[in-house]
């Protein structure tokens, strides 16, 4: 296996043990086990822990913004639809067996007293251009508000994330999914 290969496999193993672990309690020597190198194999490819994390999370943020793309629809779908497709994938999401909430909220979260971190940052990054895209999809479906709505629909998003992770109760994303239809339906005719 190739150094890209090797690389790519540690940050699968690593995002894994992180998401289920947590950040803190993930040692070097658990990712170099989980993913069947050496520690050293592990400091070839990254300086730190923390190097790693950020990158895990750099690599989801692809994936994840991908899933919201496909989850919306193509550019043609009508507006109210794109808003209900997003809810309700994030419900099916949330419905398995292993939904734990945003991994990006959480390590955010686990690293709250260190905002320079690079998974806070990483973290940052992915909501930043996560709200960017909603901006930009809103303002494609003619809303002159987007940018402020955007932030508004994200609260929502975020607020069923973490609400349904608390209670483990996936309506969360159903209530917020019927809020921001109804603030988009209000924008489109103002």
């Amino acid at each position: 296996m190739g150094q890209t290969g090797t690389r790519e496999k540690i940050l699968a193993a690593a995002y894994r043990l992180f998401y289920r672990e947590g950040f803190s309690r993930v040692s070097v020597d658990a990712i170099a086990e989980a993913t069947g190198v050496t520690k050293r194999t592990i400091y070839y490819h990254f300086k730190s822990k923390d190097d790693i994390v950020a990158d895990v999370l750099n690599a989801q943020h692809d994936y994840v913004l991908g899933r919201f793309k496909a989850w919306a629809g193509p550019r043609e779908t009508p507006l109210n639809q794109v808003i209900e497709n997003l809810f309700l994938q994030l419900t099916d999401w949330a419905d398995g067996d292993n939904y734990m909430g945003s991994g990006f909220t959480r390590i955010s979260t686990e690293l709250a007293d260190r905002p320079g971190h690079p998974a806070r940052l990483a973290a940052s990054a992915h909501k930043t251009m996560t709200e960017k895209w909603l901006s930009e999809l809103l303002h494609d479906h003619g809303l002159e508000r987007n940018g402020e709505i955007a932030r508004q629909v994200m609260v929502l998003i975020e607020g069923s994330m973490s609400l349904a992770l608390i209670h483990g109760d996936t309506s969360y994303f159903q209530a917020a999914g019927r809020a921001a239809g109804e603030l988009v339906s209000l924008s489109e005719k103002t």
